[in-house]
């Protein structure tokens, strides 16, 4: 079987998987967000938070929720690092560095897990499963959850309330994530993945001496980390490390934890909004995006031309070769349009217009399908950004899922949209003012710029994968990248939730003959203009200084 073939089938196999999984796991999350009922664990946790799940929440008090849980876990998880040396299960590992546990904290908490530490030499069992395993699981609910308050903020008239945080945040681990999880490391298990706790061993090389490897918790880690859309690794080589990867089928697998949950969330919307054609036309969006992405990722990896690439198969330096590179450039892309940020490849590594698709997947917003909840808010700001250029070409007060898109809603919009290019590009220019950012890059010209402009966009976008090039582990790449992943995450949500709350407190407004159609294959069309012309008035410079350059000159 050719390799252009065998990315073909496994891009077929992963769409029949993703469309079984579609219908049960979106009314599943519709059913869970919208019970009235609470579970005995879920009381539990309720009377030890000292939380009361039945209060409502306008959004004020809703952000509230959201930033004092996630404060305090980027505490927990600081002081966790730091003490790791006293803890039992360290390894022998020592406490970690004030700049880097900051960083680490604040990745996992924003759903980044950008990591500039080599994961088998760092982290001991403690913190691997007691902190950055539990932040894989509540910091994906807490994404799930906003994207809940803004569906209800379409759904509800006349009034501001959008849930309660707290049950939102406790069902979406309790009855979603940690289900799934159980199951998926059954099934990474018995691909071959490794679970357990053992210490460090000596292992035997093929070209002779021995290397240290230790064991873990691996299956469940890695099995919440995609499914979460969170990212990291357990081991250095991420993915692409056979104790967390072991083969094909584990590959394939793993892109379905990807894209299961963000994909289903679209039916879920349109559950909750009372139409399934919006959630079809949502789901439209990100599809086409998605398939487009990875049609264009497999053609420059497998075109690239030379006797070496003949022979290889295509361009495998930097890929695996149980993975080859269909199911490489499947995972490249499944992992930069959502906010995974692992990797099973080396993106560094790639075409030069490769490397381009990986990037842009990040900046277009990581939200085809996105992150778990990030991808369906953002795609839905993306929709309100439409309907508002809709109204303005027909001069027609434009309105979405029957609420008015007045200056305060196109207001709260347009800030989502811009907090990220002005993190991403302000301090991507600052680090190359600054003499020491500088000497971390491998690569010097437009792949050098490449890895600077990839490590901002990654942290910002919280998606948390690196071009392979960059060194990140100074204090100036652990603090601001820090600080890029924190407001990257919280900042949007502000306007989210603000934009949720002003939806909800609208009185409805009946369809007219003159009423956009937004369950309509036209609109998808118009979303997807305006996602490609958003993102692309943003970051073409950049994007032209970079990857765009890199791959004409090659």
């Amino acid at each position: 079987m050719s390799p252009v073939l065998a990315g073909i089938l496994q891009l077929l196999a992963l769409v029949v998987a993703l469309g079984l999984s579609y219908r049960p796991l979106g009314d599943h999350m519709a059913r869970v967000y919208s019970s009235e009922k609470h579970h005995r664990p879920e009381k539990w946790i309720y009377k030890a938070i000292g939380a009361h799940p039945d209060a409502e929440m306008r959004w004020p008090a809703y952000l509230r929720g959201v930033l004092a849980f996630s404060a305090v876990s980027v505490l927990f998880l600081y002081l966790l690092q730091r003490v790791q040396g006293s803890l039992p299960g360290s390894l022998g590992f020592v406490s970690i560095d004030p700049d880097q546990a900051f960083n680490t904290a604040a990745s996992f908490v924003a759903n980044t897990n950008w990591q500039s530490y080599y994961g088998e030499q760092a982290m001991g069992h403690v913190v691997q499963t007691g902190g950055l395993a539990v932040q894989n699981f509540v910091s994906a609910a807490v994404g799930m959850a906003v994207a809940v308050a803004l569906v209800r903020g379409f759904a509800r008239s006349r009034t501001g309330e959008l849930g309660n945080f707290w049950a939102d945040l406790v069902r979406g681990v309790v009855r979603v994530l940690l289900p799934i999880s159980v199951i998926g490391a059954l099934v990474l298990v018995a691909c071959g993945a490794i679970q357990n706790f053992s210490g460090i061993h000596e292992v035997g090389q093929f070209t002779g001496g021995t290397q240290q490897w230790n064991g873990g918790a691996v299956a469940s880690q890695e099995v919440i980390k995609e499914l979460g859309t969170n990212g990291g690794g357990y081991f250095n080589a991420n993915s692409a490390h056979p104790f967390e990867n072991p083969d094909g089928l584990s590959n394939l697998f793993e892109i379905y934890l990807i894209l299961v949950i963000p994909f289903a969330l679209t039916r879920t919307f349109g559950r909750m909004v009372g139409s399934l054609k919006q959630g079809y036309a949502i789901l439209g969006t990100m599809a086409a995006i998605w398939i487009g992405s990875t049609a264009l990722m497999m053609w420059t990896e497998f075109a690239h031309n030379g006797t070496a690439f003949d022979i290889a198969g295509g361009a495998m330096e930097g890929k695996e070769t149980r993975f080859g590179i269909g199911g490489s450039s499947l995972f490249a892309v499944a992992t930069t349009l959502t906010s995974t940020g692992a990797v099973n490849s080396f993106h560094s590594s790639y075409t030069g217009f490769g490397g381009g698709i990986t990037l842009l997947g990040m900046q277009l917003g990581e939200i085809a399908p996105g992150g778990v909840g990030s991808g369906l808010y953002g795609m839905l700001i993306m929709a309100v950004i439409a309907v508002f250029l809709a109204g303005l070409m027909v001069g027609r007060t434009p309105e979405y899922l029957g609420k008015k898109i007045g200056t305060r809603e196109i207001t709260f919009a347009a800030c989502y949209i811009l907090v990220t290019p002005a993190l991403v590009l302000c301090f991507t220019a600052a680090s190359f003012v600054l003499d020491t950012p500088a000497h971390s890059m491998t690569h010097s010209g437009a792949h050098g710029f490449s890895e600077i402009l990839y490590a901002f966009t990654s942290g910002a976008n919280n998606n948390g994968s690196a071009f392979a090039g960059l060194n990140a582990d100074t204090q100036w790449f652990n603090s601001t990248l820090g600080i890029a992943m924190l407001l990257g995450r919280f900042l949007p949500m502000v306007f989210v939730l603000a934009l949720a709350g002003s939806l909800a407190e609208q009185r409805p407004v009946p369809e007219t003959a003159g009423t956009l159609r937004t369950e309509k294959p036209l609109f998808t069309g118009l979303l997807v203009g305006t996602i490609m012309i958003v993102a692309g008035l943003t970051y073409f410079p950049a994007l032209a200084l970079g990857p765009l350059a890199e791959g004409l000159a090659a």
